[in-house]
């Protein structure tokens, strides 16, 4: 039994579409409703992927006692992996967790570093600072081979092996949108908590948040952390759903600027609008690269660049005559349950105090 080539189509649409709106919603946490532009996105996402890249392989080989160079032999190496890991299905999860882990850990670690330097920015300095930091990853990637194996790049072990086939794609993409619905459901607790006007505070008036005691500089570090560590996952996620990495994937396009877009179509500081906003993108996107071989011979340029035009004239668009989005910024009521206000306010306190 296989999937047809429109389930095959649908199940890697879906994958990509849970990816994204893990990165999209934290730039929403930052962006949004802090209002912190963060043009150095890829760098977290990239971080973790390199994670994935670097550590798993690395656990399992060592486990399996697999010898040899693991980035001069990783093909190799992780074929090997990937056939232990048919019986040892339950080794491959919790390396899979303890991944995504370190990617969270890694993640904050980074954004608490960057955030150092440019928190004192604002505007158009603090997002052109944050872009210069986010080419960085792309440099390391290429020229610390022992990381990710340079230009070259590696395969990454698959936890899913022993899924037959097409059926291990779609036993991923069922996993991706489980951890988007928990990335989902944990931003939205966070925005309907105190937490949450705190941070459209800071966005609209920090010198009045500040004269309610509030530490503006400390809350957008943390904000800062906590999103690049949410991000960190995603691009973890999709080294192990696209099966290796490579440096140059991590570009700022992909991971900086279409996020931003993804989030401008749907509306910021809306959870919903970045659903909506990211399935729309993703799934335009999908059928441009999909269908745009039968529109060579009516394009003056090669196709490759169909999808960036056409993508650029929609952020055009979106800024001209909907600039506010699909769904507009409405108060968000916060959680009226007291229990669950207690629990909130125990998490968030661990958090940001």
């Amino acid at each position: 039994m296989s999937l047809g080539p429109e389930t095959i189509f649908i199940v890697d649409l879906l994958a990509i579409f849970a990816i994204y709106v893990i990165v999209n919603l934290s730039l929403n946490l930052e962006f949004g409703y802090t209002g912190i532009p963060n043009f150095g996105k890829v760098l977290a996402v990239g971080a973790g992927a390199f994670v994935a890249a670097a550590i798993p392989g690395r656990i399992f080989a060592n486990i399996a006692g697999i010898e040899g160079d693991y980035i001069e032999n990783n093909l190799a190496i992780v074929s090997e992996i990937n056939v232990w890991l048919v019986d040892n299905t339950g080794v491959g999860f919790v390396v899979f967790f303890v991944t995504l882990a370190i990617a969270a850990g890694v993640g904050g670690g980074i954004g608490l570093l960057t955030s150092f330097p440019a928190i004192r920015l604002r505007g158009d300095y603090l997002a052109i600072s944050l872009l210069a930091f986010g080419e960085s990853i792309k440099i390391i990637g290429n020229n610390f081979t022992p990381l990710v194996g340079g230009t070259l790049g590696v395969q990454v072990p698959d936890p899913l092996s022993f899924l037959p086939g097409e059926f291990r794609f779609l036993g991923a993409t069922i996993g991706l949108i489980l951890i988007a619905a928990v990335v989902y459901i944990f931003s939205e607790k966070m925005i309907r908590s105190p937490l949450g006007r705190m941070l459209r505070g800071v966005r609209d008036n920090e010198v009045a948040a500040e004269s309610l005691g509030k530490d503006t500089t400390q809350i957008r570090i943390k904000i800062i952390m906590v999103s690049a560590g949410l991000a960190a996952i995603a691009g973890a996620l999709y080294a192990f759903y696209v099966g290796g990495t490579i440096a140059v994937a991590y570009d700022r396009a992909s991971w900086t600027f279409w996020p931003f877009l993804m989030i401008l179509i749907g509306g910021l500081a809306n959870n919903k609008g970045v659903l909506i906003g990211t399935l729309l993108f993703v799934t335009l996107r999908k059928f441009i690269i999909y269908f745009k071989d039968s529109f060579q011979e009516y394009v003056p340029f090669d196709v490759v660049w169909l999808d960036f035009l056409l993508l650029g004239v929609i952020l055009l668009a979106v800024l001209l005559y909907r600039p506010q989005g699909i769904f507009i910024e409405k108060p968000t009521p916060t959680i009226s349950i007291n229990g669950n206000q207690s629990s909130l306010k125990k998490i968030f306190s661990f958090f940001f105090k």
